[in-house]
Parts: structure tokens; sequence; C-alpha cells
């Protein structure tokens, strides 16, 4: 389709943080949503919900709605690949989701209890349940900075156990201790003084230089770029590790350090510890700079080294590949005190042939024995399930080929292994689930056994093409036996939470229905069901929206799918085609059947939040969500170098579908979405004539500017130039003929879509004159958090598709 060239409007929205919108009055503010999505938006959130390690009690936590943009509006440094709010030492407010009241539940009946104590609109986070089950542990933002608090199930009461000194920079900035009798903390130092000074005239030139060595990196953000990043670095990331008791009182344990992680033993005699180190880089994150992995005692005292690891910058660009070392330094879950990690036997890197990719060692306290090989994996690892002395699931995947496996293995005889399963990850139908795991007695997670503990139990969320029926079984490790237990009621979602006895006959689930929201209940096996909570609909406005999965096929075979909503009250005959919505976001496979599985939601409650697409169906929009946009390589071919092609197809076999189902036409079709969704949109835009605009929020358009790999592109552009070229829709501006929205965050820290994405697109799309809009939204991420920011949003969507999909549009 043609359309006239009209100006090109540039709604970039620029107000200033904080400043009241009646002074803005001679630029762009913040605007509502049409109604009732406003009233949608303001509504309050039903409580989060987590049960305590025994399954006795449930912890209900209020939770704030979207935040203003005054809270994004404090501010933040970006160091080390981190996001920080210096006033707090905490992570920065657009990452952060508070949570206003805290209360206690019996899971056998009662009232809920407030807990009392806290401040007065208190905002909370990090809400940690000891092992015990007895006390939940917090943070707590102060004016001076995180405080930590408990709360006690005996007497429902909040203590404060600290000042503002809690230093969650890079974690929780706590963590129990394995016997609840206090928490390991990360502390800001007592003598750091006041923050290093940034604003002093730079000392000379900054300068990098390459010495031969072959050292790819990938878009990373936020990183350190000069020597006043450096000193802030140090400052907010130096923390002081320290044991806090119930009562408050604090010890040093050891000295401080920029440390990244520190994990104390299940017998609670030792602490695990990664430090980093200078000298630090300027092309990758903290997490890859000069690194050392150690063992102290909990006075402080190192008494074993697990690493010293140099920086980190030549990692290949492969999704399959890893940094050289040991790496995933962990606690053995089901002993003492067990070191447990990894390292390639490859050298990092799968172009090098190997039978042994990845080889997992065990190290048991005092340290002092030679490592163990507890498993040999031919694929990278991806965790290990403990269970005791004689099992644990090590898990291992390999991204080339979409392959997982899990070995079984005998921690006591190592020599001892069977592969339980190896199969392609992206295959939902013959997903057998996953081993359900509950703490110990120390807070750690481990396999559940049965009573006898002959068997296992197991939960998945048993995808079929009628529609997702989570089940519950038990597994026989030895032979692999499965018999089943329970499975979700047809016209149900009902997933397990958590047993309530050793034999899988009580349990808590997690119970929704297409038209009853999401609410806990205790499920026995004798059929009695016992409601747990009673959360009402968020939305009752969208009450009466009805959904339908749709399967259509693309023209070369493979299968497709999208659920089609259509707005209250529709009715096909009466109304006749309405103006449509698509919303994807495209998928790689290397299996076609894999690719063309289908799984209806029609037993899910689905209601939007945020800046969903589907708040547009209250302003008269049918919506097809998530048209599956398979990308697939197959024979060793890579999927990307038919993107083009595949993805036309996908969008015309989409077309076509609704089209003959008679609930949209084709003059009044737009495609949307986010991320690689955007991607997607600009390249339809440019290379088909499907849709009448289209909306790209937060998207990367030239594929030059991440040229070591990208989504799962895993080839760099000196590898795949053509495949780089051809799939940017920036290479493509000129042929873009149809209007497109364009809105991007601000301060967006996704790998690969820097803003500077959508400003070069559009300014590409300006200079060949075509109809856009492009709107910036101040102080966002990736995903947009302010109430302000989201209301937009939406409104800009609205006002987009009304403009261009209404019947008055056609004038134009």
């Amino acid at each position: 389709m043609r359309l006239r060239n009209l100006s090109v409007a540039c709604g970039a929205l620029l107000l200033a943080a904080g400043a009241p919108m009646a002074a803005m009055a001679d630029g762009p503010t913040y605007q509502q949503p049409p109604a009732p999505i406003a009233d949608i938006l303001d509504s309050r959130p039903n409580p989060g919900v987590s049960i305590s390690p025994d399954r006795q009690t449930l912890l209900l936590t209020d939770r704030t709605n979207l935040p203003s943009i005054q809270e994004l509006a404090e501010p933040m440094l970006r160091l080390g690949g981190y996001r920080i709010n210096p006033r707090n030492n905490g992570p920065a407010n657009s990452r952060v989701s508070w949570i206003t009241g805290l209360s206690f539940q019996s899971v056998n009946g009662g009232e809920e209890r407030k807990v009392a104590g806290l401040p007065a609109n208190a905002r909370l986070t990090n809400v940690s349940w000891s092992p015990d089950g007895q006390s939940v542990a917090f943070l707590v933002d102060a004016t001076n900075g995180l405080e930590l608090w408990t709360a006690s199930l005996s007497d429902g009461r909040a203590k404060r156990l600290t000042n503002g000194v809690i230093n969650a920079t890079t974690g929780s900035g706590f963590s129990w201790l394995p016997d609840s009798s206090g928490l390991m903390a990360l502390t800001t130092p007592t003598s750091r003084g006041r923050p290093p000074v940034t604003d002093r005239p730079p000392s000379g030139p900054m300068i990098d230089e390459t010495g031969g060595r072959v050292a790819p990196v990938r878009t990373y953000q936020d990183l350190l770029s000069n020597p006043m990043d450096e000193a802030q670095f140090d400052y907010y990331f130096t923390s002081q590790p320290v044991v806090v008791s119930l009562n408050g009182r604090m010890r040093s344990v050891g000295e401080a350090g920029v440390i990244l992680g520190a994990s104390v033993s299940p017998d609670g005699r030792y602490v695990l510890q990664t430090r980093v180190k200078k000298p630090y880089s300027y092309i990758v994150p903290a997490a890859l700079f000069p690194t050392q992995v150690t063992v102290s005692d909990m006075n402080g005292r190192m008494v074993h080294q697990v690493a010293d690891l140099p920086l980190r910058d030549n990692v290949p660009t492969s999704f399959d590949a890893v940094a050289a070392g040991p790496r995933s330094a962990q606690w053995r879950s089901d002993q003492d005190a067990t070191l447990v990690w990894t390292e390639a036997q490859d050298g990092g890197d799968p172009r090098n042939a190997a039978e042994v990719r990845d080889r997992v060692f065990m190290l048991r306290a005092p340290f002092n024995d030679a490592t163990v090989t507890l498993a040999d994996l031919k694929h990278r690892f991806a965790g290990i399930d403990w269970g005791n002395d004689n099992a644990a699931i090590v898990n291992s995947r390999w991204f080339q080929n979409r392959t997982e496996t899990r070995t079984l293995v005998n921690p006591s005889n190592p020599t001892e292994t069977k592969v339980l399963l190896e199969r392609n990850y992206q295959d939902r139908y013959n997903n057998p689930g996953s081993v359900m795991t509950e703490a110990n007695a120390s807070g750690r997670q481990v396999m559940k056994f049965t009573a006898d503990g002959s068997r296992v139990f197991v939960t998945g969320e048993g995808a079929t093409r009628e529609g997702a029926y989570p089940f519950l079984d038990t597994m026989d490790l030895k032979t692999g036996d499965v018999q089943r237990l329970w499975r979700s009621a047809t016209g149900e979602y009902e997933t397990v939470v958590g047993l309530l006895d050793d034999n899988g006959q009580r349990f808590v689930t997690y119970r929704q229905s297409k038209t009853d929201p999401a609410n806990l209940r205790i499920r026995a096996m004798d059929g009695q069901i016992t409601p747990l909570t009673h959360f009402p609909d968020p939305a009752p406005q969208l009450a009466n929206v009805t959904s339908e999965l749709i399967t259509y096929t693309r023209k070369d075979g493979v299968q497709l799918s999208g659920t089609l909503y259509l707005p209250a009250g529709y009715d096909k005959d009466r109304d006749g085609p309405l103006p449509l919505l698509m919303w994807a976001y495209p998928a790689e496979f290397t299996d076609a059947a894999v690719a063309g599985q289908v799984v209806d939601s029609d037993n899910r409650f689905v209601r939007p939040s945020g800046s969903s697409h589907l708040f547009l169906l209250t302003q008269g929009y049918a919506i097809l969500d998530n048209p599956t946009m398979p990308i697939i390589g197959v024979d060793g071919a890579e999927p990307n170098d038919t993107y083009i092609e595949q993805l036309s197809a996908s969008a015309e076999a989409a077309v076509d579908a609704v089209v003959a189902l008679g609930v949209a036409d084709r003059e009044r079709i737009a495609v949307g979405g986010h991320s690689y969704g955007a991607f997607m949109t600009a390249n339809l835009l440019a290379h088909t004539d499907l849709f009448k605009t289209g909306i790209a929020r937060s998207g990367a358009y030239n594929r030059t500017l991440t040229p070591f790999g990208f989504q799962a592109e895993q080839r760099t552009y000196w590898e795949a130039t053509d495949t780089y070229n051809e799939m940017s829709p920036f290479t493509y501006a000129h042929k873009v003929n149809e209007p497109i929205l364009l809105i991007h965050g601000e301060a967006d820290a996704n790998s690969g879509t820097f803003p500077i994405q959508t400003e070069r697109f559009y300014a590409a799309l300006k200079g060949n004159g075509a109809t856009a809009r492009y709107v910036v939204l101040p102080l966002e991420d990736h995903g947009y958090r302010a109430r302000e920011s989201v209301g937009h949003t939406l409104y800009e969507m609205s006002s987009w598709l009304d403009r261009w999909m209404k019947p008055a549009a056609s004038a134009q």
C-alpha cells in the first residue's frame, strides 16, 4: 500500500525530571490513555504470595502500583554493567518493585495478620524466609540507605537490625545463616568517607590499544569509561562482610573489598566469596574483571582459593562459549561443606573439537584433599539438582542444536552415571517436567523424595495441542518409571506450588481458568479443596473479552498459531470486520516440527498490565497476539540466512487467516512488537505491503551496530556480512512506505538496543521521506516502568492506530 507523504512528526517526549507539568506548556507533556485504560493502570495490584519453607505459612506482600516518574528521576549511576542508586547503595529505582506491607496467614486457615512495627510509608525489598520458616528478613529504604529488618512469625512484629549500611549494589545485600540465628550481610565500610569528586577536568585523553589478541565483545552497556568511573565503582561497590545477629549485633568477617557474591556453607562454617580486582576494563562488565574466588572461615581467614581469574575480554561470541578456568563455583546443597565448580575442557571455545566440553569437580572441607570429578559433560554445564549421597542430577545444554541433557550421578561413586534424558529443549509437547525441590534444614534446595526414598516428585507444564495442563508425577531415578499422581482439570490451569506431605496426598496449587483469577488453594488427593486466597479480578472492564487459539499453515507447510482476542460485545455477523493489531516476536528453531507446535491458552486468566498491547481491546481493536513467527534452520543451514523470506511468509499466513475468519480486512491490519518484535515490525514494513501501519518499541534496526552476534545469531558481521545487512531494516529504510510509530526508552540498557538504534533509524526514515513518529521516554529502560511513561505509551499507540486504522483515516 502506498501512502502519500505527510510531514514527519517528531514526538520526542523530553519532560524535565520532577518538573510540574504546568511549567512545560511550551513542550510535550505526558498524556493519559483513553478510558478505561487509565483506571485499570491505577487499580491496586493483588498482593504477591510466597510459602514458608515448612509449607505452613503464607507471606502476603502488598505491592506498589506503577512508580511515578519522580521516583525514576532519583540519581542513577551506571558502573561496570550495573545501575545503582547512589543515595541508598542499592539498585536503581527503575529496577526495584517496592513492597509496602507484609502479612502472615496460616495454610490451615484463619485471618491474615498484618506485620506491625514497619515505618510509615515504608518501601521494602528483597523479602526472604529464614530456613526454619519462623521469620522473614528484608531491606527497608531509608533516607540514609538500606536498612536490614526482620519480622517474626510468632509475634507478627518487624524489628530493625541495622541502620542504612547495607550494600545491595550487586545482589540482595544479605542472606540467612543456615541455622536461622542471624544473617550474612554486605555493608558499606565505615571508613569510606565522602563520594569521589567527578566534576574535575580530565587529566588527559582516554587511550585504548589492541595487541593483536582476538577479543570480540558483545554490545554491553553501562560500562566503566574513565578513571572517574573507576573511582566511583570502587566507592560504591566496596563492601564489608558482616554477620548480623537477630538482636542487631554486627561482627566483621575478613576485609572489605569489591565483592560480587558471598555464600555461607550449609554447615555455617565457611564463606565462598567472589571478589574482583584491578585492572578494571572499559569493554566488559564487572563479572568479567580479574576475579578471585576464595573460601574463608567465619573469621575471614582464607582457607582455600578456588580460582584466580584474569580479565576475560576474549570469550568467543558463540552462545556455547564460556570463559576458561573455574566457573559456577557453589556449595553442594546436601552436604555440610563441599565445593562444586566446573571448568571447560575445550578452552571455552565450541569450535575446538572435544569429547568432553565441561568437567564438574567437587572438593570437601577442609579443602586439602585431591579434587574429585563429579561428571564429564559433552555439553555446557547448566546446574545441578542435589538429592543425597547417592543421587544428583547434572544438567547440561548446547545452544547450537538446542539440546539439553540430564545425567543422574552418584556423588559417592561418580563413575556411576546414567543419562536420564536428552532432548530438544524447545520441544514443549515432550517435556517430562522437572524434579521438584524443597528447602532442607539449612535452607538449601534439594530434590523432594517420597517418604520411602524410592522416587522423586516431578512437575511440569503438560503442554499439548489442546492446552497446557500441569501435572504431578513421581519417578524412579534408577528405572526411569513414571507414575502420574494428578493433572490439572480440563478448562483449568493449576500449577503445583509445594507439597504438604511426603507422599503427595496434599499440596498447594495456584489455580486459574479463563474466567477465574489465579488464587492459591490446598488440594487433597481425596478431592477436598481448601481456598487460601480470594484475589479479585484486577481489570473487570475486560471480563467479557473473548479469546480463541487459531491455527493456520505457512506456504512451506509449517504449522502456525496465534491467540485471537476480540473486544467485549463484538459480534462478527452484526459488526463486520474490525481493525486488527498483530503483535509478535520471532523465534529461531532447528526443527520444523517443534517450531509448529501449538499450545492453547484458553484455560488461563489473561489480564493486561504495564504497557501491554492488549489494552487496545478496550478501544475497539481485535488483536492477534503472539502469532508464531518461526525462523527455522534445518540440515545445517543457519536460520537467519532466510530470515526475511520466512518472516514474510509467516506474516502473510497470519493475515490470510484473520481475513478468512471475517474478523479483519486487509486494509486495516497493523503490526507491532517490542525489542526483537520491533525489529520484526520494521522489516515487515520494509519488505511487504501486508500492513497499514506499524508500532515498533525499543528495537534495534542496524545490525552493523551489533557486529559480534545478536538474538540467536552466533556468527559475527564479518562471517555473515550479507545476512547482517539484509536483516537490517536500516538498509531498507527507503522501502518503508507505511507509517511507523517508534518508541524507545532514553536509558535502555538492553544489550544491542541502544537508543541510538531508533534515533538513527528515524533519521534514515526522515531522510527518505517516510511517515514516522519518534517518541523518547525519559529515564526509561528497555521495559517502561513509570506510570506517566506507561500511560503515555498507551496513549501514543491508541492515537496512532486511531489515526491510521479507524474509518476517519481513510480520508487522509
